[in-house]
C-alpha cells in the first residue's frame, strides 16, 4: 500500500467536514524525504502524492510521529516543543489539524 493510500484511509476515517467548512488550505508532509500533501476545500479533503509548488503549511515529521498526532497518543505541542515536528509557513494553521482530524 502507497503512503498516500495509507493516509487517506486513516485520514477519511476522521475527517471533521464540519470543522473543515471555509477552509482552503494545502498541508504539505515530508515524512523523512517521502513527500505528499492535503488539500482541504468545500469541506472535502484529497491527499497527493509528491510535492506542491505554494503549500500553505510543510510539516516535517516521522511516520510514526504523525500516527500518534492522528491516535491521540502524541500530543502536537509537545511534539513540536521537543523537535519531533517542524513547520515551515503557517505555523498556526498547524493547529487545526487536530480539529480537522480529531484522534
Amino acid at each position: 500500500m502507497s503512503i498516500v493510500a495509507e493516509y487517506t484511509e486513516i485520514l477519511g476515517r476522521k475527517f471533521n467536514s464540519q470543522a473543515a467548512a471555509g477552509v482552503n488550505e494545502v498541508f504539505q508532509f515530508d515524512l523523512e524525504g517521502e513527500l505528499f500533501h492535503l488539500i482541504i476545500a468545500d469541506a472535502k479533503f484529497e491527499l497527493v502524492e509528491g510535492e506542491h509548488q505554494d503549500p500553505s503549511v510543510t510539516l516535517i515529521l516521522k511516520s510514526s510521529t504523525l500516527k500518534g498526532l492522528l491516535d491521540g497518543s502524541v500530543n502536537g505541542m509537545t511534539a513540536f516543543m521537543m523537535g519531533k515536528v517542524k513547520a515551515v509557513g503557517d505555523m498556526m494553521l498547524a493547529t487545526k489539524l487536530p480539529q480537522l482530524f480529531p484522534a
